[in-house]
């Protein structure tokens, strides 16, 4: 077979098992291939985890496929743009700056960069939360549409600490406030002794695709008149990163 030849051939095998799990035999039929040729061929797919063996005996897709599919990972481009930002507010805080993208019924956080406090919050980087609990996830919930919020709402609100909202009418009260001032804070929810503020930045249609925010420990965070003043300066980062996504290619 030539070079060319085996490329198609393997892609024709891929496209059968791309129907499920099949024996060899199977395989070399549906492709019409001798069934030698079909073996060497699928070695070389299962050498590429392109194609991966089953306990059975029969072949299947291998975890390659299954990346390749997937494509990039839709928040890697969001925490490239996100990265200069969130730099700037940890350097004027001296808290921890991290990025969050919604993923169900909760906040995935993709990236984070530290303070320069001693003491600090743990790195967040891969969590998941659900949103009434943490204020990114508030944030996210704010820009939901009357129909999609009730849905939320329509599942228990589980508790994680003492203060977590679970009551419905007192998260939507907590959602309007935060519209109204373009950021939103959550004060020991989550875990007690903890607080962060985050804001939404939107993409060319003015949909909020990432929440950007400060945590820290309650106990300093934030200081006493500050709540305002930090809350703003989340929210102007977020409206430069929302330009920045707006101009990036």
């Amino acid at each position: 077979m030539t070079r060319v030849q085996s490329i198609d051939r393997a892609f024709a095998i891929l496209q059968v098992l791309a129907d499920g799990p099949l024996g060899v035999t199977a395989i070399s039929r549906r492709v019409t291939l001798p069934k030698s040729s079909t073996s060497r061929l699928l070695w070389a797919l299962i050498d590429q985890t392109a194609v991966e063996q089953l306990a059975d005996g029969r072949y299947g897709l291998g975890p390659v496929m299954g990346k390749l599919a997937s494509g990039p990972h839709p928040g890697r481009h969001l925490a490239l743009i996100a990265r200069p930002h969130l730099a700037a507010m940890a350097e004027a805080t001296g808290e921890i700056a991290t990025i969050g993208i919604p993923s169900g019924r909760e906040v995935l956080y993709i990236d984070q960069i530290g303070g320069s406090h001693e003491i600090s919050v743990r790195d967040w980087t891969g969590a998941r939360k659900p949103m009434h609990q943490v204020s990114g996830g508030q944030v996210l919930l704010a820009t939901l549409s009357p129909a999609q919020l009730s849905a939320y709402l329509a599942a228990p609100l589980e508790r994680s600490s003492m203060a977590t909202i679970t009551d419905p009418n007192v998260l939507r009260w907590r959602l309007r406030s935060i519209v109204e001032a373009g950021y939103g804070w959550v004060i020991g929810e989550y875990s007690e002794g903890l607080s962060s503020v985050a804001a939404g930045v939107a993409d060319r249609d003015g949909q909020v695709v990432c929440v950007i925010g400060l945590h820290g420990p309650s106990f300093r965070f934030p200081l006493p008149g500050r709540r305002e003043a930090i809350g703003q300066l989340v929210a102007e980062a977020a409206a430069r990163m929302a330009h920045d996504l707006r101009e990036a290619p």
